[in-house]
């Protein structure tokens, strides 16, 4: 086993970093924070035809490259260094994974060419005002009528729900419970019905929506696999996700030192740098020991989950908990090297700091993983 990237897998992160370098600068970042879209179409079609990353672990038969997911993690890791706004995490890492892992075979030729050609702007929509992120928190509706079903309730912190033109909405059989019924439907954002609302939330890079779904009529057909499966895809869609997520995370992270390092250096008081400091050398010794075992447990989880291995289940909430608890703790460190200056808009360290934050309880929170993982080695 080596987790050491190849040299193919090491240009296409050195490639990435130069392209999100020249377009997912500072300035960009802030500009496209205050859009209603959240990104930039222009930016967002190269991503798609020139550089295929919403392609990268999308099958040749659909229309992908037939990569693994390590290539897939090797991005991610740049994009969260990079702050990128782009509808790719909802439409590649949730939507794309949830069709992958359980829409029959008819409708991942309908749908999956459209995303790995960067066309299609998807995500998943499962999460409501409850704000629990287990089945417990499914409450919205799907009554079958005929050859049609039925669909109502309310989702939301939908990421790019706003702006995606195709739905994979959660919902389960009217009195149901638990994992049983739950069932997931894809729903065209212009459906009849369907109503989004943008949400302004403390992270503004990473856009997210209400969407109510009132009456609204979708094919039987447009249901992802068996009747009742739907609890099963999400939750290995959602591991799969968890997964993307620590190695966008060890990226702000990374990005985070990097930046406490290069201002310890520059940075004079009483006469010499601060990085001459005891007190701030622990900080960056303490905040790369996290990074760098951050990156460890992404890359393994990037692995099993390559693989499609049993372990996914134990390394993807480990990774997922872990790696948001050295996000925050680095992105704090890294306010707190700075200084006042770290405090205002015009530093982007607290750009860094919110998406940690909003990157920590997306999906759950440290404490809610640790205890998936608990559950699921029998503890």
């Amino acid at each position: 086993m080596n987790f050491a990237f190849t040299e193919e897998q090491e240009e296409l992160k050195k490639g990435a970093r130069q392209f999100l370098e020249n377009y997912s600068a500072s300035e960009a970042v802030r500009t496209l924070m205050e859009t209603d879209t959240g990104y930039d179409p222009q930016v967002w079609s190269r991503i798609g035809t020139e550089l295929g990353w919403p392609s990268l672990h999308i099958p040749e038969e659909y229309g992908g490259s037939g990569f693994s997911y390590v290539e897939l993690i090797a991005v991610m890791e740049e994009m969260g260094r990079a702050l990128l706004c782009a509808p790719f995490f909802s439409t590649v890492c949730l939507a794309a994974n949830a069709l992958l892992v359980g829409a029959t075979e008819e409708q991942k030729l309908e749908h999956l060419p459209g995303i790995a050609a960067g066309e299609t702007i998807a995500t998943v929509a499962y999460t409501e005002p409850s704000g629990k992120w287990d089945a417990s928190g499914i409450a919205a509706t799907a009554t079958a009528d005929g050859d049609e079903v039925v669909i109502d309730g309310t989702k939301s912190f939908v990421i790019d729900g706003a702006t995606a033109s195709l739905l994979i909405v959660a919902a389960r059989e009217p009195g149901s419970e638990g994992d049983a019924g739950v069932d997931l439907f894809v729903v065209p954002a212009d459906t009849a019905g369907v109503e989004r609302r943008a949400l302004n939330t403390m992270d503004m890079t990473r856009k997210q929506a209400e969407i109510k779904l009132d009456g609204v009529r979708v094919p039987a057909a447009n249901r992802l696999g068996a009747a009742g499966s739907g609890w099963e895809t999400l939750s290995k869609t959602l591991d799969l996700a968890c997964v993307a997520l620590a190695a966008e995370q060890v990226g702000g992270a990374q990005m985070c030192l990097d930046m406490s390092v290069d201002y310890a250096k520059v940075r004079v008081q009483f006469g010499r740098p601060i990085g001459s400091f005891q007190a701030i050398k622990h900080k960056c010794a303490d905040m790369l020991l996290e990074v760098e075992s951050a990156r460890s447990a992404a890359y393994y989880a990037g692995w099993a989950a390559a693989e499609d291995n049993e372990e996914l289940l134990t390394v993807a909430p480990l990774a997922k908990a872990y790696c948001s608890d050295a996000y925050f703790h680095c992105a704090a460190e890294n306010i707190q090297i700075h200084g006042g200056i770290g405090f205002t808009w015009e530093h982007d360290a607290h750009l860094y700091f919110k998406r940690a934050k909003s990157s920590e309880i997306l999906f759950g929170d440290a404490t809610y993983h640790r205890e998936i993982l608990a559950q699921r080695i029998g503890l």
